[in-house]
């Protein structure tokens, strides 16, 4: 019985010494380390520079005839003849129409032999005033005989007269009956035929004839926009050669680029109460034709030039809670600024910046979400970056040469 709690107390003694050369065995927890303040975060940065910039606004038009000309009959008859072919291009002066000239070609006649009898009863009363004149003087005649001579010695003036402005009449309506062209231009489609009856001066044209070299479109720019782009020159941002007008280039309504630019020509004294917007005409060189009346086209029209335009990448600018555009730059110690700017349009990926940075400075472009105003940032000059990227002509390498 001893024994046996002998054996029992030695094996609860030898496990509590295996208990604490366990505990001794175990490594004393080691002690934090200092903590190291991360590095600052890395941004892409461009520097600004001011460059000569031309500016250009894109304003909707149409196209107008430079000359239109609505033909119609000055005297009235038949039509006889039409002497144009319908589209055509046609020349000033040109005959058109033929109207049945014989009543006033007979007309004519009549006036011509009216003067010829007036004629000669001026000359028989210039002749017999003449005589009675002598005889006055030598008191052969009496006063009132005298006196009824030059009476009719002017009487017949007046009736020269009288018969040559009828006979001139007589002459220009013969010569209406040739219907000619006022302007040279392209002539539409005829309005009558061979056979018509027409009237002098009918309310409906006979045929149009239209000047499409050069021609003219009229374009609507808002108030707000004349008045902003004279403002601008008036201050000298924006520089145009004295006496110079705009230049304007069109865009097709397919796409394509009229290849003759022209110049805006007259500018609309009053504004549109309806819609607020200014017509401007410019006048295009049409050689070849391509533009026809009534046609929807965009005119590119050229301002001026700004001399020192500064462009921030659009992706560079951000909003804040008004709204307002703002911008992140780099300062010369790697500090994060926040700066508003004002914009004035967009000139491709860029903002055109009228206030707020200047040429020099480094603005954030790539990184914006880790860049805090007042906290540290490493730059990376994008600029320098893509300048010092391969060129990409290397070839790639052919995937099933495979030599390993």
């Amino acid at each position: 019985m001893d024994s046996s709690l002998r054996l029992a107390g030695i094996a609860s003694i030898s496990v509590l010494l295996l208990f604490l050369n366990g505990c001794d065995g175990q490594s004393a927890p080691s002690k934090p380390a200092a903590m190291t303040p991360p590095p600052p975060p890395e941004v892409g940065i461009l520097e600004l520079r001011a460059q000569p910039l031309t500016l250009a606004t894109e304003l909707a038009g149409r196209t107008v005839p430079s000359q239109i000309a609505e033909v119609r009959p000055q005297v009235s008859g038949i039509i006889q003849e039409r002497l144009f072919q319908e589209g055509g291009e046609i020349t000033q002066g040109q005959i058109l129409y033929r109207i049945d000239a014989a009543p006033y070609q007979a007309i004519h006649d009549s006036a011509a032999a009216a003067l010829a009898r007036s004629e000669a009863t001026l000359e028989r009363a210039r002749l017999k005033a003449a005589r009675y004149a002598q005889l006055a003087d030598a008191k052969a005649v009496s006063r009132e005989d005298h006196d009824d001579t030059q009476a009719a010695l002017k009487e017949a003036i007046a009736g020269v007269a009288v018969d040559t402005a009828a006979l001139a009449r007589a002459r220009i309506d013969l010569e209406y009956t040739r219907v000619t062209s006022p302007i040279a231009g392209r002539i539409g489609r005829s309005a009558v035929t061979q056979g018509a009856l027409v009237t002098a001066n009918q309310a409906d044209a006979l045929a149009t004839v239209q000047q499409l070299d050069p021609i003219y479109v009229d374009l609507t720019q808002s108030s707000t926009q004349l008045l902003r782009l004279r403002r601008a020159l008036a201050d000298g941002r924006l520089e145009r050669t004295d006496g110079e007008r705009a230049k304007v280039t069109l865009i097709l309504e397919d796409g394509r680029l009229h290849p003759h630019a022209g110049r805006i020509e007259s500018t609309e004294v009053t504004v549109d109460q309806g819609t607020g917007t200014v017509t401007l005409r410019a006048i295009i060189p049409n050689p070849d034709q391509d533009l026809l009346p009534g046609m929807f086209v965009r005119a590119r029209v050229e301002e001026g030039v700004r001399a020192a335009a500064i462009l921030v990448p659009q992706r560079a600018v951000q909003r804040n809670r008004r709204g307002q555009p703002m911008v992140l730059l780099v300062n010369d110690d790697g500090q994060v600024e926040e700066r508003m700017i004002r914009t004035e349009r967009a000139i491709g990926e860029d903002w055109l910046v009228d206030e707020g940075v200047q040429a020099g400075e480094r603005v954030i472009v790539e990184g914006l979400q880790k860049a805090k105003p007042g906290g540290q940032v490493r730059v990376v000059d994008l600029a320098a970056a893509s300048s010092d990227a391969p060129s990409g002509d290397a070839q790639p390498s052919d995937p099933s040469d495979d030599r390993g």
